[in-house]
């Protein structure tokens, strides 16, 4: 009888414990659901702004006036012709060709200098690091006067080179410290090792190193892309006739008369599309890149 007794309650608990996981597994379900409704209201409420740019690209500069806005309209590629008719070719040309070099020079110069600031210290590793996020503390309005003075002074005003030379300047830091940080996450054996299989400095670098902290270079010269592609305070104030680039060009939009919404909505598509085209192409090195080290 007792044993019989000892069985119903084993089936009892066990069914109390069955039911207490499932009510528990309930409420984990619907905190997990409110918080996704959440997540994508908050992601609507960011690319909301961006899908109506894009939607105006499409319309008409009457329709793209109107007061409430106008959601049913008749699509057009009239505003993306007469961008592509304004010049846009040569601009979209310089800031490619600024942005481009200028991110190939800060990967150059910053990969190997994170690299003997992390897995290879050199003495004043620490100044050194300082010295690179200081030049970041001064405002660019502070400098444009004796920058102005010097480019002159050279021959090098409105020329698409100067924006490669500030541009190199202004992401190295950046490069540099991200770049350690993803050199630091690579443990120091692996050279020991590859030392000890006959390897070379430069080989163990190039075969074993550079691999792994692939997805953080990519995400390193994205974030250098971005920075370049989006720059207009030097731009404007020394290439803007000649080496005029997208972020000026589009302030062409600004007139006197008032804003062309539909025209300026196509240009920054335009304009955006290359940017948002990397990002996309380079989306799986670049979580990986941007997650590096945060799980152990």
């Amino acid at each position: 009888m007792s044993t019989v007794l000892n069985k119903t309650a084993a089936e009892t608990a066990t069914d109390t414990a069955a039911i207490a996981k499932k009510a528990k597994q309930k409420r984990r379900w619907s905190r997990d659901s409110i918080w996704s409704v959440v997540a994508w209201i908050v992601g609507l409420g960011f690319f909301f702004p961006v899908l109506w740019m894009v939607l105006t690209a499409f319309k008409q500069e009457s329709d793209a006036y109107t007061d409430p806005p106008s959601v049913i309209f008749t699509p057009t590629l009239e505003q993306f012709r007469s961008v592509l008719s304004s010049g846009i070719g040569t601009t979209l040309m310089n800031s490619a060709f600024a942005t481009g070099i200028s991110t190939m020079l800060v990967l150059l110069l910053g990969v190997p200098a994170a690299f003997a600031l992390s897995l290879r210290p050199v003495k004043g590793t620490k100044d050194a690091l300082f010295f690179f996020i200081s030049t970041k503390m001064l405002p660019v309005v502070a400098v444009i006067i004796p920058l102005y003075v010097i480019v002159g002074d050279i021959g090098m005003l409105d020329n698409v080179w100067t924006l490669v030379i500030l541009y190199t300047a202004m992401n190295l830091p950046i490069a540099g410290w991200m770049m350690r940080s993803f050199f630091l996450e690579v443990p120091s054996e692996l050279l020991e090792a590859a030392s000890m299989d006959g390897a070379s400095l430069w080989r163990a670098v190039r075969e074993v190193i550079l691999p792994l902290v692939s997805p953080g270079i990519a995400a390193t010269a994205l974030i250098c892309v971005i920075f370049s592609w989006n720059e207009f305070f030097f731009a404007v104030n020394l290439t803007a006739v000649q080496a005029q680039t997208i972020p000026v060009f589009l302030v062409g939009f600004i007139t006197g008369q008032g804003l062309y919404w539909a025209e300026l909505s196509a240009a920054a598509v335009l304009t955006a599309l290359p940017v948002v085209l990397a990002g996309w192409f380079a989306q799986n090195k670049l979580v990986r890149g941007l997650s590096f080290g945060a799980i152990k």
